[in-house]
């Protein structure tokens, strides 16, 4: 409805314009726009401006160079298609000729397609030594033409024998020879650089890969490193015990350090046996040559005795009331002269044990057993049965008030020669290490 009452309106306008007050209708054909500029017959008016004819002039030629460039597009399309095929097939050929090597090598390779860690895709120096070998040929091939003075035949000028006879060779061609060589020369230059860089690429990237991959397993290793120590770790290295529950010949426990040669010594620990008849060996300590340099055991109804070099000495002591007791033995060369505490107490001396006689070095420390041979030859009957700790031992004598100290865990005094650490003190034969504190187990026994 709209669109007719516009036609009509422009019809009257037409119509005022022509007789001065008349309206002329005139239908609007079907499709057409709304507007004034059709005619009686339906037609467009042809009124047009000569800015409008260069628009539409400008318009085709936009329309005509659209259409070429879809053109150029179709036809790069097809080159860049074509292009694509023999890249295939040149990279079909190269895989052919590389397998063909491989089986030849004997497989030293793996196949290029393959992804493996530590394997190039390619031998960057093989395609270089190719490369060069290429550019020496065409040098030798210019220093040839050079050196024959290559010519060209000319049919105006003929020898008496019928052979033609030859001109040099044009300068423009020699030197478009030498520019299209120094041209390949260049273009092999910067395919060697290239595969140096991508060979020095490949190099970095593999080390990288297996310094990523090091580091990953040395924190694998630490971390079961710590676990392992979590799940046997004591609160501190000194607190923990060794256990001895049978009279056997095999259970025993060994410490790691051995001795120096000593003129002095101070043996302090904490025992708990209630073994009977006699609690047996708490510790040896052989050298070759002696089995016997330092002993400390109570076999069957016999009391107590402390053995250097082979020679004894009974101590006033009695620990197997099945409670946990501390002790030190102190000696020294001079005189043989000797020392027994219990729980902080002196209860004994003596000498001439050994006197002047030096403690051997290079030795083996034996907990629970007696040796007859440097670290073996156990009886099960001379064994020690219960528990020990805190196995401490100095290369001078002890003072009283230090002992006492010890005792009454008032201090803590780690031995200068063999300190009760749990890196120091292996066990075998069923012999077991555990946490303990023995101030407080103590105070609980009592």
């Amino acid at each position: 409805m709209l669109l007719l009452l516009a036609a009509v309106l422009c019809a009257a306008a037409r119509g005022q314009e022509a007789t001065g007050g008349r309206f002329v209708c005139n239908a609007i054909p079907p499709g057409a726009e709304p507007g004034c500029g059709y005619g009686s017959t339906g037609n467009r008016v042809q009124s047009s401006s000569p800015l409008e004819d260069e628009l539409r002039n400008t318009i085709l030629q936009l329309r005509e160079t659209i259409l070429q460039q879809k053109e150029t597009i179709v036809s790069q399309q097809g080159t860049i298609k074509e292009l694509n095929s023999k890249l295939a097939r040149c990279e079909a050929a190269a895989d052919e000729t590389a397998q063909g090597k491989s089986r030849g090598q004997g497989s030293r390779r793996k196949e290029y397609g393959k992804n493996t860690m530590g394997d190039l895709p390619r031998d960057p120096g093989e395609t270089i030594d190719q490369l060069g070998k290429t550019m020496q040929s065409l040098k030798g091939r210019l220093e040839n033409l050079e050196q024959q003075s290559l010519r060209l035949p000319s049919s105006s000028n003929t020898s008496a024998g019928g052979v033609s006879a030859l001109i040099p060779l044009p300068p423009e061609l020699r030197e478009l020879l030498r520019q299209r060589l120094g041209a390949l020369e260049t273009q092999l230059l910067r395919k060697v650089a290239e595969l140096e860089e991508e060979k020095s690429q490949l190099y970095n990237e593999t080390a990288a890969h297996r310094q990523r991959t090091e580091s990953a397993l040395n924190s694998l290793m630490e971390r079961i490193t710590e676990l392992e120590k979590s799940n046997n770790a004591f609160k501190s290295p000194e607190d923990f015990k060794v256990s001895l529950p049978l009279r056997t010949n095999y259970l025993y426990g060994r410490i790691k350090k051995s001795l120096p040669e000593m003129y002095a010594f101070t043996v302090c620990m904490w025992l708990k046996s209630s073994a009977s008849p006699g609690i047996g060996t708490p510790f040896s300590y052989g050298v070759p040559g002696q089995a016997n340099e330092i002993v400390l055991i109570e076999w069957g109804n016999n009391p107590i005795e402390l053995l250097v070099n082979d020679k004894v000495a009974q101590l006033p002591l009695a620990v197997s009331d099945g409670r946990w007791h501390h002790i030190c033995i102190t000696w020294t060369t001079r005189d043989g002269f000797w020392e027994a505490y219990q729980d902080g107490e002196r209860l004994g001396t003596g000498d001439n044990l050994a006197p002047w006689h030096p403690i051997k070095p290079g030795g083996v420390i034996i907990l629970g057993q007696e040796q007859d041979i440097v670290g073996g030859r156990f009886d099960a009957t001379q064994a020690f049965v219960g528990e020990l700790s805190q196995f401490n031992m100095w290369d001078r004598v002890l003072r009283p008030v230090d002992i006492m100290g010890l005792a009454n865990c008032s201090a803590y005094m780690p031995g200068n020669v063999v300190p009760w650490i749990d890196a120091n003190v292996e066990v075998f034969g069923g012999a077991s290490k555990a946490a303990l504190e023995i101030c407080e187990d103590r105070a609980f026994d009592s």
